[in-house]
């Protein structure tokens, strides 16, 4: 990857950029500009060899700063820009649990209610969740459970949730009591799914259009896909040279089929952080902590190895969203992982300051920590937990 290419895809880019502001504050008061910006995401990109990325900084819940660098498809040399749709991966867990609490302002799902009290017939008539029928913690799992990864559940059910290896039994099995520790689970926020679409009755991408996307005139994101998108779209690229194509999705996960631009993502949380998503209650109790994480790293989810390196951080998980406390106040943070996509936003609430990202590059979270440091002085970010491990760090 040469610097020069990658300054084309930047000039290219900024055509469709929405927001540049000549002064973009930091954490510590300093100011950056988008110049110096550009200069820090280029520089990384190339020793980091990563292909694709978008960036989005927000300042008083506002974006100030939004661009896309380098390539939505390599082979074909197509630049990105910041209306290419992406693969949002985990993003889609954020928004859900955003969707969730809608749902507990207006009224229309208690958080501490058994789920399958919700549910429209027997859990044995359900196909992908009659094996849990025997299991009787299933009985206390509750949306709160699930929003706050407490469930018991594994993240996928074919992957070992010890080992992380690929399970092709695809057993749906509850590993420790509901509610009593951490374990990041995608099966669970799956789990909250079935529940809120028996319900309302409308599957997860008609109350999202109904109660986001919609609203925020966020056209081009959605858990399916919809033609309207037309061909702007990110390819994923892998470290070996060959590239991932995500199919288009007619069914909704609300663990990880969203689809979104980086501009439409910054639209979200800056709603989100405005008010106009949320009561004022509804959001403090999403951004509070519900069980304190002490485990060494976040995958494999399921491991007796505990650490207090992120004690002075407090990281623990709230309602939907990884929590922690540091020197520049409160925070709230989703990643997104899944083959070529690595995504990672980060909103600092006390300062009102936020960082989104978006990559389209297997190696993208080589350059997080650097990035989040030089561009907004986050040295919050639980980088080691998160593995997101530095392209140049040296292990001692």
């Amino acid at each position: 990857m040469k610097l020069n290419l990658l300054s084309l895809a930047f000039l290219l880019s900024t055509h469709a950029t929405f927001a540049q502001h000549g002064e973009i504050h930091k954490l510590d008061g300093s100011v950056i500009s988008p110049t110096e910006i550009d200069h820090i995401v280029l520089s990384l990109m190339d020793p980091a060899k990563v292909d694709g990325l978008s960036l989005a900084i927000l300042n008083d819940g506002a974006p100030v700063y939004v661009n896309a660098y380098g390539y939505r498809n390599r082979p074909r040399k197509e630049l990105l820009d910041t209306a290419t749709i992406n693969y949002a991966a985990s993003f889609s867990k954020a928004v859900f649990a955003v969707l969730v609490m809608k749902l507990k302002d207006q009224g229309t799902i208690d958080l501490d209610k058994p789920l399958y009290e919700y549910l429209k017939k027997p859990l044995t008539e359900y196909e992908d969740y009659a094996e849990l029928a025997t299991d009787d913690p299933y009985k206390t799992i509750t949306a709160r459970m699930c929003l706050s990864h407490t469930t018991g559940l594994p993240n996928n059910r074919y992957i070992h949730p010890t080992t992380g290896e690929l399970d092709t039994l695809g057993t749906l099995k509850i590993h420790f009591s509901p509610g009593s520790r951490y374990a990041y689970s995608g099966e669970g926020i799956k789990f909250l799914q079935l529940a809120v679409e028996d319900i309302t009755g409308k599957n997860v991408e008609e109350l999202a259009k109904e109660q986001i996307f919609i609203p925020l005139h966020m056209l081009r994101t959605g858990y399916t896909w919809h033609d309207s998108f037309g061909t702007n779209v990110a390819i994923g690229h892998l470290n070996d040279g060959r590239v991932i194509i995500k199919k288009p999705r007619n069914t909704p996960n609300a663990a990880g089929s969203l689809v979104t631009t980086i501009a439409d993502y910054s639209i979200f949380i800056s709603a989100l952080l405005q008010g106009k998503l949320l009561s004022a209650e509804t959001f403090a109790e999403m951004t509070t902590p519900q069980i304190t994480i002490n485990s060494k790293f976040q995958f494999p989810t399921i491991t007796d190895g505990t650490t207090t390196e992120n004690d002075a951080i407090g990281l623990s998980y709230g309602l939907g969203w990884g929590l922690l406390d540091c020197n520049y106040g409160r925070a709230f943070f989703k990643e997104g992982h899944s083959d070529a996509w690595r995504n990672y936003n980060i909103n600092f609430v006390d300062k009102g300051i936020s960082v989104i990202i978006i990559c389209n590059s297997e190696n993208g979270e080589a350059l997080f920590k650097e990035l989040l440091e030089k561009v907004i002085g986050d040295t919050c970010t639980p980088w080691k937990w998160e593995g997101y491990v530095p392209y140049d760090h040296v292990s001692r």
